[in-house]
């Protein structure tokens, strides 16, 4: 049994400058990373499970409006916000994930449920619509996911082919993904990731958040990873899964893995954004390529949040 416990969070990540970023909404950023914190440090502090404390997390970040996913989440090109979430525990490596739901409080808690509850991964459409509601799954009608600003951002491109990353203007993109990584007093490793994805996105479009070994993945032997960013990218580049091999196969530390996917095979491929990473140890990870990225961990009774990049 382990005694040390860790956790991370992310918000997402992107073009994220002090000048774009009002002093109110950076404080209600802070707030959100901090309260996700205090869900997750406070399960695991009591000798709680890593699934138990990611879930807890993304759970306030999905309540949040100020972060793209759940009740923040932006519209699709259809005017519905359609969300995406993936969860994984490093113990049995058991994973569950959602795609293209609608009306659904928490994806989180359905991806977990899927997980649990059936013998699949992966659900997605009208398919794990009628699996929440057969699992009596927290519906809330559509006035309660709307948001004005988002809105109107969605108003401003919807009759056109672009498609904008999270709740900010074209020169202050940020990729609007939440998410929650751990480990919990018995050595177990787990790791949740939730999205509303890409305002004005059409044909079904499915980022990285929901599938397991791109945005999303969990192994005691190694590492948890959630990861926010150009979603294509890191698909192509099997991101989350690709820093767990790099520290099984080649022996990387979590910070050398971590570094390596973000800044090095990532920005190969042309992709940008970061990821939140912990190891069995207790490590924590949390590299990006990008101006900024909202994240904050918890480690050995020490709580921290931030945004921009540190200055060097």
């Amino acid at each position: 049994m382990s005694k040390l416990v860790s956790l991370a969070v992310h918000g997402g990540s992107g073009t994220v400058l002090r000048e774009l970023l009002s002093a109110e909404d950076e404080a209600k950023y802070l707030t959100g990373l901090n309260d996700a914190l205090a869900a997750g440090s406070q399960v695991l502090d009591a000798g709680g499970s890593a699934i138990d404390a990611v879930t807890a997390a993304v759970v306030v970040l999905e309540d949040c409006p100020m972060f793209n996913a759940g009740r923040g989440a932006v519209y699709a090109a259809n005017g519905k916000q359609e969300m995406d979430a993936s969860i994984m525990e490093g113990l049995t490596r058991n994973a569950g994930a959602v795609s293209m739901i609608s009306g659904i409080k928490n994806p989180i808690k359905l991806a977990r449920t899927i997980m649990e509850k059936s013998d699949f991964v992966f659900l997605a459409g009208e398919g794990a619509m009628e699996f929440a509601k057969a699992h009596n799954m927290t519906f809330e009608p559509e006035s309660y996911f709307h948001n004005e600003f988002r809105y109107q951002q969605w108003l401003d491109i919807k009759d056109t082919n672009r498609t904008q990353l999270d709740h900010a203007h074209l020169k202050d993109e940020k990729f609007g993904t939440v998410g929650a990584v751990a480990l919990d007093v018995h050595g177990n490793l787990a790791a949740a990731t939730s999205t509303g994805g890409m305002t004005n996105k059409a044909f079904g479009r499915i980022g990285d958040s929901p599938m397991i070994g791109a945005g999303t993945y969990a192994n005691n032997a190694t590492c948890a990873v959630s990861c926010t960013g150009s979603g294509e990218y890191f698909i192509r580049g099997v991101a989350a899964y690709d820093v767990s091999c790099l520290m099984e196969y080649k022996g990387l530390t979590l910070q050398e893995a971590c570094d390596t996917v973000v800044h090095d095979r990532l920005l190969a491929l042309g992709g940008d954004g970061g990821l939140i990473a912990v190891d069995a140890n207790g490590n924590v990870a949390l590299p990006f390529n990008t101006d900024g990225m909202y994240r904050g961990y918890y480690k050995e009774g020490v709580k921290c949040a931030e945004i921009f990049k540190n200055k060097t």
